[in-house]
């Protein structure tokens, strides 16, 4: 059986413990001889990396060899799959992000509005240079991206790779809701083959498919969501409180529009008023995470080193089940398999929803196999949510254009058009705040 070579780029993250345990829960299915942890940030890789040594010691002995490195000819050389989930700025400018729209009295969210305007322009530069490298050192490696925001990674992507289908940029969040649908249904998303259409984080699920029977059971969901109150959990997107309550809205967003399934994120579009009220401006998710989150998962893994062992302790591993990480290796799986299997997929339109944009990148439900990514085709979309695809990809687009083009005042029109703005006077406010706070990054730009 062969085995494969995986770079987990964003090494230091504090999600990699997670999808360290899945990878060696799935080392049969997912066989692999190489497991390198790359990041530019040495401090933050290394606490991963001395955790990984013992966790592939003890749950994945067979592995031929696991490192942690900042060099990218170590990192990228001979690689079958790159795994990016890289955070441009780190958690400081996160808070930067959130914090700085809500003092206008606008959404603060890490990848909606101008805070995920401010983060892609950061993504985008990061990601290109490191798909460069990893094309200059391993021209048919899979890269799966599922680095945020990925709509705006996405649209430059296509624009500077634009025949590399090996570049696959993907989301958990439509897996996450899934697995609520599942909770509610009595079964686990895997029973479930879904259609879907939007843009990233900003979409819609047509149907929910029951893959024994083929019965749509997107109706018998929708009246479940309504009624339903998701508490705490013990998997990620479930944990903390504001997590609880955005499950909880897509009830009310299907009480005002029971067309689709909603995405959770599109609460921060269609709701936004909502939001800023129920938002403490110096409180936001970034810093739920900084007080609680991340200081958890450092002290686990800062713990784990000390004792030299994880098998024993309240921290062995179990049977890991965490979306984020079984998502990505189910679907390097079909690729390598030749599964054809049925995921999510960011991929140009090309008439897969015939009356938008073909240059659009869609999200929708894709066959995935060696050859990369069939999409589904769909029927066409009506006005209301015509209306909405067509102006956040506006945004989207002039986002990618601003930057790329060194142009001021696209990325102004990018602003006023983004839904939890809509106000020029507010939007040029917004955008020279953002443009000091990411000096160091893009802002230097347009000083």
């Amino acid at each position: 059986m062969k085995k494969y070579s995986v770079t987990i780029v964003g090494g230091g993250s504090i999600r990699n413990p997670e999808l360290l345990a899945m990878l060696a829960n799935h080392k049969n299915e997912f066989p692999l001889k190489r497991i390198v942890l790359y990041d530019n940030v040495p401090e933050n890789n290394e606490l991963v990396g001395k955790y990984g040594e013992i966790l592939i010691r003890e749950y994945y002995p067979e592995l031929d060899e696991f490192t942690y490195t900042s060099d990218p000819d170590v990192a990228f050389t001979g690689i079958d799959f790159a795994l990016c989930q890289i955070r441009a700025g780190l958690m400081d400018m996160r808070v930067q992000d959130e914090h700085i729209p809500m003092k206008h009295g606008c959404v603060g969210q890490e990848t909606c509005g101008a805070g995920g305007f401010a983060y892609g322009l950061r993504s985008v530069p990061a990601i290109i240079e490191i798909v460069k490298m990893i094309r200059e050192r391993s021209p048919e490696a899979w890269i799966l991206n599922y680095s945020n925001p990925a709509a705006i990674v996405a649209e430059a992507t296509k624009r500077v790779f634009p025949d590399d289908f090996r570049i696959l940029n993907i989301c958990d969040m439509p897996i996450a809701i899934m697995d609520r649908y599942g909770e509610l249904m009595g079964c686990t998303r895997n029973d479930f083959e879904p259609r879907y259409f939007g843009l990233n984080h900003f979409g819609w699920f047509t149907h929910v498919y029951d893959k024994k029977t083929g019965k749509d059971l997107a109706p018998e969901i929708k009246e479940k969501l309504k009624n339903a109150r998701f508490g705490e959990g013990n998997e990620e997107h479930t944990m903390e409180k504001s997590w609880v309550e955005t499950y909880n809205f897509m009830g009310k967003m299907l009480e005002d529009y029971p067309e689709y399934l909603p995405n959770t994120y599109l609460k921060y579009y269609l709701y936004p008023r909502h939001v800023v009220e129920t938002t403490d401006p110096n409180h936001t998710r970034a810093d739920e995470i900084l007080e609680w989150k991340a200081p958890h998962i450092k002290n686990m893994m800062k713990e784990v080193v000390e004792l030299g062992k994880i098998k024993g302790t309240k921290y062995d591993l179990g049977d890991n089940r965490s979306v984020h990480a079984s998502y990505i290796v189910e679907l390097a799986m079909s690729i390598l398999n030749n599964e054809n299997r049925i995921f999510l997929i960011i991929t140009k339109n090309n008439g897969t929803v015939p009356n938008l944009d073909p240059d659009m990148m869609l999200e929708v439900a894709c066959r995935v196999g060696s050859n990369g990514v069939e999409p589904l085709g769909m029927e066409p979309v009506s006005t209301f949510y015509k209306g909405m695809i067509e102006n956040q990809y506006a945004y989207e687009k002039l986002t990618v254009d601003g930057l790329m083009e060194r142009n001021k005042t696209k990325l102004l029109q990018a602003l006023a058009l983004n839904r939890t703005v809509n106000d020029t006077d507010l939007a040029k406010e917004l955008l020279e705040d953002l443009i000091d706070a990411n000096e160091p990054f893009w802002g230097k730009y347009f000083k």
